[in-house]
């Protein structure tokens, strides 16, 4: 019984790693949930059905296909504190490097951040915000800029 309950343990674990924050059926049932419990319901939920992939692959139950946007979300869901700092702040190391992994071009950083920064509160409304609904927030608003809606298309 302890081997069948370590083994569930670690394929939620394993699930979460490669998981994308907001992402499959898992996320959806769970959504505005926050703490680790939640988090780990929705890996296992997506791993037990294997639906994650399948948004991931098509665009549904909430994935992005960007793999900039993919990437984005799985550097947000490990670092979402000091982006959050930085966002606020305007500059920094960890939203230069949502910038970097966006592709967003030198000649457009200062637009990036700028949005940022001025729609910070809309990014993080409150502090149980999750790195997925950050992630979404900051999708929307970059798609509404013309300079910088390139780096989010599908």
């Amino acid at each position: 019984m302890k081997k069948l309950i370590a083994g569930a343990i670690l394929l939620g674990a394993s699930s979460m790693a490669f998981a994308q924050p907001g992402c499959g059926v898992g996320a959806m049932i769970w959504k505005g949930q926050s703490g680790i419990a939640p988090h780990v319901l929705a890996a296992t939920t997506n791993g037990t059905f294997g639906n994650q992939t399948f948004g991931m692959t098509t665009g549904t139950l909430g994935c992005q296909t960007n793999q900039s946007v993919q990437s984005m979300a799985m550097y947000m869901d490990s670092n979402i504190d000091k982006v959050a700092r930085d966002m606020s702040r305007g500059s920094g190391e960890n939203l230069d490097t949502l910038a970097v992994l966006l592709g967003v071009e030198e000649t457009d950083r200062d637009t990036f951040r700028k949005v940022l920064q001025d729609n910070f509160a809309s990014i993080f409304p409150n502090a149980d915000t999750t790195s997925g609904e950050a992630v979404d927030a900051i999708v929307a608003l970059l798609e509404q800029n013309d300079a910088l809606s390139k780096y989010v298309a599908a």
